[in-house]
């Protein structure tokens, strides 16, 4: 009896360890296709707001009323795209930060802040897609811009200044801890560094950026490094 029992415990002793592998494998892979899904996700919603020429912030009211107007549908597509990126965004946040957890060491601190800072981000998010789906309500069936469309679009383009130092923060951390924990190669957290400083870079700048400023193309260029960072670690998850 001892013998056989003696036996099955040297059997699980060899089948554990390569169960665990399998299992931290697929994990490893489903965040991995999260990341592809929310990347996707973001490329779309930028693509409509090329191909729709949407205004930015210096444009006059009179011609972001219009567009609203005219591209009702437009919008829709991107607040439903945000909708559909706020959970990804949480997900694929939480879920590397217990990938880092569990391989430990300094990445762990810098899982901590990425994932903080992505709560921040999602956060300011929902509002900025809020105001975005209350111009379009406010724009329909005004003749000319209104104090009230003004003062939501003012708010939208307020919360978007601030979205992009909590976002380089996000960046910052993840690449960092995704880095210290071998998950991703070193160029990697070179893109994190750079991309997640011009985010930050331009977030003290955001009374200019909410009014028009061109210091919101440093933000822009940020926000497509961090599109490729997460197209790059979800390819590098998803290979194993």
């Amino acid at each position: 009896m001892n013998a056989q029992q003696d036996a099955i415990f040297e059997m699980n002793e060899v089948v554990t360890p390569a169960v665990a592998i399998e299992s931290r494998l697929s994990t490893k892979r489903f965040v991995g296709f999260v990341a592809l899904a929310y990347a996707a996700s973001m490329i779309a919603q930028n693509a409509v707001y090329v191909v729709t020429d949407a205004p930015d912030y210096r444009d006059p009211l009179d011609v972001i009323l219009v567009y609203h107007a005219d591209y009702a549908t437009a919008t829709g597509i991107t607040t439903g795209l945000e909708a559909v990126n706020l959970p990804l965004l949480l997900l694929f946040i939480t879920a590397l930060y217990g990938l880092v957890q569990r391989r430990g060491g300094a990445g762990a601190d810098w899982s901590r802040l990425a994932l903080a800072a992505g709560a921040t981000v999602s956060a300011l998010f929902a509002i900025m897609i809020a105001t975005s789906i209350t111009t379009v309500i406010t724009a329909d069936g005004l003749a000319e811009p209104s104090p009230t469309f003004a003062l939501i679009w003012r708010l939208h383009a307020a919360v978007f200044a601030l979205v992009m130092p909590a976002l380089g923060a996000t960046f910052i951390g993840a690449a960092l801890a995704t880095h210290a924990s071998g998950l991703t190669r070193p160029w990697q957290r070179v893109l994190g560094l750079i991309g997640g400083g011009c985010l930050i870079f331009a977030g003290p700048g955001n009374l200019a950026v909410s009014d028009g400023s061109p210091l919101i193309y440093v933000g822009v260029l940020g926000l497509f490094m961090w599109i490729a960072w997460i197209i790059a670690t979800g390819l590098r998850l998803i290979r194993g």
